[in-house]
């Protein structure tokens, strides 16, 4: 819920704010069990590939709905989007 609206994180950084840097496939595998109240859609991989297999376009959809800014390649420009925690 702390994600704001039209900023990303990777699930590597939801790992690390957990205390488990290498963690990612992890926070992945728990993302399949998210409630769809949560902003699912804002956390990418850390190139800013979107995951999700048939959810893909819909994240997307939404991610661009919010103005997050993408690549010329399709992935989520982290640079600007990404969003860093205090």
């Amino acid at each position: 819920m702390q994600i704001p609206y039209g900023k990303v994180v990777s699930y590597g950084q939801i790992a690390a704010l957990l205390g488990n840097p290498s963690g990612a496939r992890t926070v992945g595998w728990a993302m399949s069990a998210c409630p769809e109240e949560l902003p699912w859609h804002r956390v990418v991989k850390s190139d800013g590939s979107i995951t999700g297999g048939s959810y893909a376009a819909l994240r997307r959809e939404l991610l661009v709905e919010e103005g997050v800014e993408f690549l010329v390649d399709g992935r989520v420009n982290m640079h600007t989007c990404r969003w860093v925690s205090a």
